[in-house]
Formats: C-alpha cells, sequence, structure tokens
C-alpha cells in the first residue's frame, strides 16, 4: 500500500471519528474528552467505567453512542438480587424436542451498558470476568463466542457507600479506561435546565458508522506505529508507580499493555499514524487511576483525585523521549 493510499484511508477514518463525535455532542455536550475516550476505548478493543456522581450524564452518553454506530446494544441494570444467568443466558428445557437449548442473556450485544455495576454481588460480577477479557461465555462447559465487536461501557456511583459492592481487582483491571464526567460548564448546564426536550435530542442523533467500519477502525488503531523509546517510556511509568511507596498495588503489565493500546486509539482520533508522547500523557491518568491503590484507604471519598494526583507528580518526574 502506498503512501497516499494510507493518507487517503487515515483522513476517511479521521473524517468518520469527527462525525461519530458530533452526534454524541449533539445530546452529550461540553465534555469532548470524555467523548474521545469513550471512542478510545471502543476502536482500541477495551472496556469504559465511568465513575460519578449520579445525573451527570453517564447513561445518555452510552446511549447517544448506540444511537451513532449501527451496532446491537443492551443495558443491563445492575441490581443486588441479579444472578449471573441475567447477564449470560441459561439453558432452558424445551418439552417438545425433550432437550434443552442455549437461551442467550443481554451480554449477546456488541455494546453493552452496565448501568450501576457496583450494585450487583461479587458473584454476579464475576459472570463478566471471561467476557469482558476474551469475548466469550461458558456455560455448562460449552462455550459461546460474544459479537464481535463487543464493547462494555459499565457505570458506578463512587459516593453510594450503602447497597453497593467494591469491584474486586480483577475486574477493574479488565476495563481499559476510567473517567469521570463531572459538572457541566455553567453555560451548558443553563440550557440543559432551561427545558430542552433530551427525547427529540435522542432522535435528531444519525447512525454514522456500521459494524465493518468499526471493525476497520479497530485493525487500524493495531497499525499505529510506535517507536521503541515510547514503549521505555510506558515502562519507566508502569515501573514508578510500583516504586512508589504511597501505592499498596503498582500497576500490573496488563497496564502498559493497554496504556499502548490507548495511546494508538488516542493517536487514531487525532488523525495521526504514530504514537506521540502526548498521547501516552493524555491517556495515562485514566489507565492507571482505577489500577492504584492508595495505602490506608479504603474507597474512601476523593481517593481517585489523590491517585490522580500522584500520576501527575510520576508523569512529571519520568523524562519525556
Amino acid at each position: 500500500m502506498d503512501n497516499n493510499t494510507k493518507k487517503n484511508i487515515l483522513e476517511n477514518q479521521t473524517g468518520l471519528i469527527e462525525n461519530l463525535i458530533a452526534e454524541v455532542e449533539k445530546v452529550f455536550v461540553g465534555k469532548r474528552l470524555v467523548v474521545e475516550l469513550t471512542i478510545t476505548s471502543l476502536i482500541a478493543k477495551g472496556h469504559l467505567l465511568l465513575e460519578d456522581v449520579p445525573g451527570v450524564g453517564k447513561t445518555t452518553l452510552a446511549k447517544a453512542l448506540s444511537k451513532a454506530l449501527d451496532l446491537e446494544y443492551s443495558r443491563i441494570q445492575f441490581t443486588s438480587d441479579m444472578l449471573p444467568s441475567d447477564i449470560l443466558g441459561t439453558f432452558v428445557f424445551n418439552p417438545s424436542t425433550a432437550e434443552f437449548s442455549f437461551r442467550s442473556g443481554p451480554i449477546f450485544s456488541n455494546i453493552i451498558l452496565a448501568d450501576e455495576i457496583n450494585r450487583s454481588s461479587p458473584r454476579t460480577q464475576s459472570a463478566l470476568l471471561e467476557a469482558m477479557n476474551e469475548s466469550q461465555v461458558t456455560l455448562d462447559r460449552e462455550t459461546f463466542t460474544l459479537p464481535d465487536p463487543f464493547f462494555v461501557l459499565a457505570t458506578q456511583n463512587p459516593k453510594e457507600i450503602q447497597g453497593t459492592y467494591h469491584l474486586p481487582e480483577s475486574q477493574i483491571d479488565r476495563f481499559l479506561l476510567s473517567a469521570t464526567i463531572g459538572y457541566p460548564d455553567p453555560t451548558i448546564e443553563k440550557s440543559i435546565i432551561s427545558g430542552q426536550n433530551h427525547n427529540e435530542s435522542f432522535h435528531k442523533i444519525n447512525k454514522v458508522l456500521d459494524l465493518q467500519e468499526v471493525k476497520d477502525l479497530q485493525n487500524s488503531v493495531a497499525t499505529v506505529a510506535t517507536e521503541e523509546e515510547l514503549v521505555d517510556y510506558v515502562h519507566s511509568i508502569i515501573t514508578a508507580t510500583r516504586e512508589d511507596d504511597d501505592f499498596e498495588l503498582g500497576a500490573s503489565p496488563r497496564a502498559g499493555i493497554q496504556m499502548m493500546a490507548a495511546s494508538r486509539g488516542y493517536a487514531l482520533i487525532k488523525g495521526r499514524d504514530y504514537v506521540t508522547p502526548d498521547d501516552i500523557q493524555t491517556v495515562a491518568p485514566y489507565v492507571l487511576a482505577h489500577r492504584l491503590i492508595l495505602k490506608g484507604s479504603s474507597n474512601v471519598l476523593n481517593v481517585r483525585n489523590q491517585v490522580l494526583s500522584k500520576i501527575d507528580k510520576i508523569l512529571d518526574s519520568i523524562p519525556v523521549p
């Protein structure tokens, strides 16, 4: 493939991504970086965890993304009494054939909104581990392949203590990125309060990418060039989190792999087929914040902000290639 062809493909894909962002921003406005991180997770074949207070638009973002993509979408409202079979599916006996047949659960979709994931028990959360890591589900010794692409966007409300369960490290590590949305800017918030018809706005969202185009973007992310010194840079960041005395648990090798994957995805969103140090610095806090555990912390309020502050110090302390 010659350089002109590569350039044309890259420009076309960048245009598709810009169109996707524009459609999502018809209802989810003023938070472009959050939209970019969401799309980064999708095209980098990862999953996204949104941690924030209720009412800031977590579900709106997921619904807007699904409306702009021609993909199958399922919303799973997690509750304390939910069972793994409510997510994965189950075998049902058919009296007419005297046989059991598999009835798939809502996990068998391209985009999954796992709403308030921390309201379910650890037993139910564990049902997602194989699905999120291997894009498959195993029940009664039978393995079922999940649709491709497969993207989980999970939400949780960290400030609600009662009636929630902490996500185990094995579950947390399955998310490529975690982000918070925060409150909108005053001007945008006033326009929302003034009476904008939320449901009408969703009807204005057009589908701009089909299944094959999403797959093509995911394949392109894997070809984004990364210089060796940038691999060393990512490794230095990961190593620094393990050597920091403030952290009880540093970043795993998986975190390094996913930081590089997220950097490639973010570079593509910015219209480049190569990674820069800025890409790594942009995604690093969102790759690491949910993976690092502060000593003496027990998921108290503001822990995420404390972790982000220490990540910033680590990034400042490491020479940029």
